[in-house]
């Protein structure tokens, strides 16, 4: 086979492709950004990945989510992702946790995967202060990606510390949340579009949409992107 990183090379260097490939990154939440960080990290040469989800892929989940077609509606999420690993990179080496985070069980599954990098890709707060929580406590880099359902704008997205946010309601919450847990600084990707409004043509039709945020395909993309783009740098140093 090839050298499939060799344009990686020429940007990175040698030495930090060969690191990427002793590395592990844990995933916690494989849907629209978690798919799309996935596959920056895997097509990066990241050596190990482990994916923490519990859900199947949906029809909903077609407009936004990487591994979502026609033809995986219904499988196991990790399952579907394992496989678009190892069709990217053979010899990468993954590992599934098909389970539904939850601050109980989330101390047990970092300690299980013992990763270099981990992102915080899911919805539930109480989940992604344990996240959050467990990863400092361990001395492991984190990043959690806030709100980004709503939004129409992926040019407003930004990696900044917890600190430095504003506009975004989830943002506020967990900044409230982690200074009541002693917890001053965490990396976090956020919006600063303001939330829109779910569209008046799907309350006409009877949908229930007030808890559940719209989505467009490019960005929740845009943002694992970002995301991914954030732990290659680190973890290469640069």
């Amino acid at each position: 086979m090839a050298d499939w990183l060799h344009r990686e090379r020429m940007l990175l260097g040698d030495a930090a492709v060969e690191k990427l490939t002793h590395k592990k990154v844990m995933i916690f939440g494989i849907g629209g950004v978690g798919s799309y960080t996935l596959e920056a990290v895997v097509r990066a040469g990241v050596g190990n990945v482990v994916l923490v989800d519990s859900d199947t892929v949906s029809e909903t989940n077609i407009n936004r989510q990487l591994i979502a077609d026609t033809k995986t509606v219904g499988r196991l999420k990790t399952e579907v992702a394992e496989e678009r690993c190892k069709l990217i990179n053979p010899n990468i080496e993954v590992s599934r946790f098909d389970i539904f985070a939850l601050p109980d069980n989330i101390p047990d599954l970092i300690e299980k995967a013992s990763p270099d990098y981990i992102v915080d890709a899911i919805d539930t707060v109480s989940a992604k202060l344990a996240i959050i929580k467990e990863a400092k406590e361990r001395g492991i880099p984190v990043i959690s990606s806030m709100g980004t359902g709503s939004k129409l704008d992926p040019t407003r997205f930004k990696i900044v510390d917890i600190t430095k946010t504003h506009t975004c309601p989830l943002a506020k919450v967990m900044r409230i949340k982690l200074r009541e847990m002693g917890i001053a600084h965490c990396d976090v990707l956020f919006s600063d579009e303001l939330p829109i409004k779910a569209s008046s043509a799907s309350e006409l039709e009877g949908q229930t949409t007030r808890h559940i945020p719209g989505s467009v395909s490019f960005v929740p993309s845009a943002a694992g992107l970002i995301i991914g783009g954030f732990v290659i740098r680190k973890l290469c140093g640069i």
